[in-house]
């Protein structure tokens, strides 16, 4: 796949927002708003319903359009510019929206294959229904998913199709707008064990919203609490837990979260008595054979800029 140039340094933040405000007519949602994004890292975003977690997602991408603030992702500006001014900018990242977002008219394949046709026209049929048959076992479905439209699919599988729908310009940057929501239990753990995979093997930046507790301990490097029109706090759960707000404490040490730190020292205990089979399981072989990692690999061998190119051997 094409190699993006870095004009920034590896310690520098990924994304960037300054002083955001985000008003929609008398209700402000956003009012002098910071957040630095590592390079690399997974960022769960959490706070209370009408926080603004999606608007600030949607600021950062373009959708929205703040009243006053500063954004930059990768070091560059994208408040008040042009979608051709942003081209380059917006193939470096990939959008999970809640639900999946799936065009219900296209099949899963076809999905998967619209910001490849639009960011690159001039690929043809066979080379976008390859890469689209790369992205689609990537994430974990069945091979012959790709035919199938979205009401053919289950709640998992929609979020399994729009996730690969975002990876499908090999992004650095991966936004996750509520992925585990409606999921049972053991569909979103899946779902974090994937999110978790991913972001290894392709070097993820991972934005993550959620308000699933057991994602925010088994996945996030950081997390960054919204409240109060602004993000009051970035950091690990332990430093978090370490603040007095009244939010957080309810948040974290309430039931729920409780119940998720019991949860977290259970499957701990797990691994530390069958390390190997949970190895086995969490790499065991998807539909079609091969592994996250394998599909990851064989994808690499795909340069988007060379159409016509046989998807199975380099450049």
């Amino acid at each position: 796949m094409p190699q993006h140039n870095r004009s920034q340094p590896d310690d520098a933040p990924i994304i960037k927002v300054s002083g955001l405000r985000n008003v929609f007519g008398d209700q402000v949602i956003h009012d002098n708003l910071d957040l630095e994004v590592r390079r690399g890292e997974i960022l769960g975003v959490v706070g209370g319903s009408g926080t603004g977690k999606s608007v600030l997602m949607r600021s950062i991408i373009g959708l929205q359009s703040p009243s006053r603030g500063e954004v930059d992702v990768f070091g560059e500006p994208t408040l008040g510019r042009t979608e051709l001014e942003t081209v380059e900018i917006r193939k470096r990242w990939g959008v999970l929206f809640q639900g999946g977002a799936l065009f219900s008219t296209l099949t899963v394949a076809e999905n998967v294959q619209v910001p490849l046709r639009e960011f690159y026209p001039e690929l043809d049929l066979a080379l976008l229904d390859e890469i689209a048959s790369y992205k689609v076992v990537m994430t974990g479905l069945p091979g012959d998913a790709g035919p199938k439209f979205p009401a053919e699919l289950s709640g998992g599988m929609k979020k399994r199709a729009g996730l690969a729908r975002a990876l499908a310009l090999d992004p650095e940057l991966l936004f996750l707008d509520e992925p585990t929501a409606g999921l049972d239990p053991i569909g979103a753990a899946a779902f974090d064990d994937l999110t978790k995979a991913l972001q290894k093997t392709l070097g993820l930046t991972v934005f993550l919203i959620t308000h699933d507790l057991d994602t925010l301990y088994a996945i996030c490097d950081r997390v960054a609490v919204l409240a109060d029109k602004r993000v009051i706090a970035v950091g690990t759960i332990d430093e978090l837990l370490a603040l007095d707000h009244p939010w957080i404490q309810e948040y974290f040490n309430g039931p729920r979260g409780r119940a998720a730190v019991a949860s977290q020292e259970r499957e701990a205990d797990r691994v530390a008595a069958h390390p190997t089979e949970v190895m086995q399981t969490q790499t065991g072989q998807r539909s079609q054979g091969g592994t996250a990692d394998d599909y990851a690999r064989r994808a690499d061998t795909v340069d988007l800029t060379k159409p016509g190119v046989d998807p199975g051997e380099k450049g």
